[in-house]
């Protein structure tokens, strides 16, 4: 009976050290090849260039087994202790905005335009993005879903961990229902990777890219510009020195005008909790460029992704 107990205790503390075990906050979409293959996508002009990025708000809308496979797959990684962001409803609650902000007109007459592939990424912030593709297969009277789930590094769009499978052939005619019978026995060692990866992350911090530029200005100054004896590209690196999880980051372009940061190692977490992104350490920096090094020039933040930020200084 003694033995019984002590067994028991054992197994309710494992339960209690697996329960505070940290996860990476996940969210599903469909894969951009999938989203492709049906036409459901959207080109925007980026920069001057056309990109062509998913339509998630087509693909909901037309495709009647979206949702339900989504939801299916969110049940499965649910029941493993990993919490999900509903790309639904992040989509809703981007709609709404994107209304409210197309009665808004500028002086110039243009209205605000927003990008709902980034958007959803942008105010999810989850750790991980979970791009889900599958087709079904007609096997006689039968069908299988053959799938492809393959996890990313929603901020530096790593690839961290994939599984593919073809499921067994079946009477059902629910394309969920066939795919939660094809993914159920990849999902323990898929999970493994994703824990696995988030664990590493936590100790050695978040990938981001970081760039300042220097733009014309009535000052004349540039990244060689000595602020006490030392020039403004050695400030700027010593701050990202200073602010990186061990000291870690690659600075991979440096001159007078421009610097480029790669492998930028942050916390995941704020002293509040909070995930920290690219333009979170960007507004940092430039906090410290306006208040501390005190620039006579202006210094704005261009947020490009969850993962990359850009600061200029000077004028645009």
């Amino acid at each position: 009976m003694k033995k019984l107990t002590l067994i028991l205790a054992a197994l309710s503390f494992a339960a209690v050290l697996s329960a505070q075990v940290k996860k990476p906050t996940l969210m599903i979409v469909p894969s951009d090849n999938w989203c492709t293959q049906r036409g459901f996508v959207e080109n925007y002009d980026n920069q001057g260039m056309t990109q062509t990025l998913p339509n998630y708000n087509a693909a909901f809308n037309e495709d009647q087994d979206l949702g339900f496979v989504i939801a299916k797959i969110s049940g499965i990684m649910a029941d493993r202790g990993f919490p999900l962001k509903n790309v639904y409803e992040e989509m809703k609650s981007i709609n709404t905005t994107s209304a409210e902000l197309s009665a808004l007109q500028g002086k110039n007459g243009g209205s605000v335009q927003t990008n709902t592939y980034n958007e959803v990424r942008n105010r999810a912030k989850a750790d991980l993005i979970l791009q889900l593709n599958w087709k079904v297969n007609n096997v006689g009277p039968k069908k299988s879903v053959t799938f492809n789930l393959e996890a990313f590094d929603a901020y530096s769009n790593r690839s961290v961990a994939s599984a593919t499978g073809t499921g067994n052939p079946s009477f059902s005619a629910e394309t969920a229902v066939l795919l939660e019978e094809a993914v159920n026995s990849y999902m323990d060692e898929f999970c493994a990777r994703l824990q696995s990866y988030f664990e590493t992350m936590l100790e050695m911090g978040r990938e981001i890219g970081l760039d300042v530029y220097v733009f014309d200005n009535d000052e004349d100054l540039d990244l060689e510009t000595e602020f006490d004896g030392k020039e403004l590209i050695e400030i700027i690196e010593d701050w990202v020195a200073d602010n990186t999880v061990g000291h870690r980051y690659n600075l991979v372009d440096a001159n007078e005008l421009q610097m480029k940061f790669e492998e930028v190692h942050v916390p995941l977490y704020d002293e509040r909790g909070r995930a920290i992104g690219a333009s979170d350490v960007a507004g940092n920096l430039r906090k410290y460029l306006r208040n501390t090094v005190q620039l006579p020039v202006d210094v704005k933040v261009l947020r490009i992704g969850l993962g990359q930020a850009r600061i200029i200084i000077g004028s645009k």
